[in-house]
């Protein structure tokens, strides 16, 4: 896999299309060719291909309606004197770095370099430090419960009818959009698990708020996944050493609920469930200290309930 820099990105598909458009744009301002060379700093046979439509044009950038926008208004601006180029050049770089900020920039990136897809990479606006860092590990982890769960087939007969989420906390989490979770839920669809989306923070409201009130009474708690309730996955969960804990199926204050049943209790039990209500699925949340520990489990112990099951 190659490395490239968003520079690159900049110089090989974003500038040649900027400098064509503004040339475009500025031969309407009837200015001439060389006029409009020495504007951009190009060669006037280079302002002939543009004015001519002889150079391709990127159509990510080309169809922006921000950068139509900031080309005209540019070009408006030099053909009349408004703007110096120290002022047009101010206004490509903030085009730039909105670009860079999960705009056409980034896309392009991300299609050059694919292992940045799905972390929600923001290395041109924040650069490199611990808080990006800390998401990117996060947000791996949940792709790597989610492959997990996609190699157990014993998992599909355990997806509840609402779907099945993994989520992961950030250190600290506080609120939902610390959660890193999957976007419209795990389904089983014809024997296999379909994962529709990559990860992202606030995709889960029970996944995390399951995951905030086990870390609020033990902080080595950080990851969940939601299964189906029944009796043989319940019985495996005794049978590795377990103790499930029951708790009331209604959504209302359920975090500060979940939180004073474990404090009750004295511990946070790495199974606990409900079984359901009037329009309330019957659910068993499965708990680690990442989504992988509590996807490790969740496959174990389904596998076994299967086995249970079929004897």
């Amino acid at each position: 896999m190659s490395l490239r820099l968003p520079s690159e990105i900049v110089v090989d598909r974003f500038l040649p299309t900027a400098r064509a458009m503004l040339a475009a744009e500025l031969h309407e301002h009837d200015l001439t060719q060389q006029e409009i060379a020495d504007q951009l700093g190009v060669t006037q046979a280079a302002v002939s291909k543009y004015v001519a439509g002889d150079s391709a044009l990127n159509e990510r950038f080309s169809d922006n309606r921000r950068m139509r926008e900031t080309m005209s208004a540019i070009a408006d601006g030099l053909a009349t004197g408004e703007l110096d180029q120290y002022e047009a050049l101010a206004e490509l770089l903030d085009l730039i770095r909105e670009f860079e900020d999960r705009g056409p920039i980034c896309e392009a990136h991300e299609e050059a370099m694919p292992s940045l897809q799905g972390l929600g990479c923001d290395l041109c606006v924040r650069g490199r430090d611990d808080a990006v860092l800390a998401e990117r590990d996060v947000l791996s982890t949940v792709r790597e419960a989610t492959r997990a769960l996609e190699n157990e087939p014993a998992i599909v007969d355990h997806v509840p009818n609402v779907g099945t989420n993994v989520g992961t906390a950030l250190p600290g989490a506080t609120d939902e959009t610390d959660v890193a979770a999957i976007p419209g839920r795990i389904h089983a669809m014809r024997g296999r698990i379909n994962v529709p989306a990559n990860p992202e923070f606030g995709a889960s409201q029970h996944v995390a708020e399951t995951v905030l009130a086990a870390s609020a009474v033990d902080p080595d708690v950080g990851g969940a996944l939601n299964l189906a309730t029944s009796e043989a996955l319940l019985a495996a969960a005794h049978e590795a050493g377990i103790d499930p804990l029951e708790f009331d199926a209604e959504y209302d204050t359920r975090r500060a609920r979940l939180r004073e049943r474990f404090e009750e209790r004295g511990s946070v039990p790495r199974v606990i469930y409900h079984r359901g209500a009037f329009g309330v699925e019957p659910i068993t949340y499965v708990l680690g200290e990442t989504a992988v520990e509590a996807a490790a489990l969740a496959t174990s112990l389904t596998a076994s309930a299967q086995t249970e099951t079929r004897e």
